[in-house]
């Protein structure tokens, strides 16, 4: 899928988008979906762990249309965040 950049806010300085899309592209990335709510199905927001390709854990909350992801913000993992994904991923392996 493609990036819809056009309405997303500002990254932290520290992350580039090249790297928001590599962690979409980690075969181990974690995607978490939403609660269900009352809220309709086109408003909800995924979140995604994952790391780029030079190993830098993300955590990414997102929206998407099924065409394109629309990242609504992003900032490096917790460690907390980080020892779910290692752990997840041992788990899986």
């Amino acid at each position: 899928m493609e990036f819809d950049w056009s309405h997303s806010p500002a990254l932290p300085e520290s992350i580039l988008r090249r790297e928001v899309e590599e962690a979409f592209e980690d075969p181990f990335s974690i995607r978490l979906m939403p609660e269900l709510g009352g809220s309709p199905a086109l408003n909800n927001r995924y979140f995604l762990l994952g790391r780029s390709a030079a190993g830098k854990g993300l955590f990414t909350v997102f929206w998407t249309d099924g065409k394109s992801y629309r990242v609504v913000q992003s900032r490096e993992m917790t460690e907390a965040e980080s020892a779910f994904y290692e752990r997840r991923n041992a788990e899986q392996s």
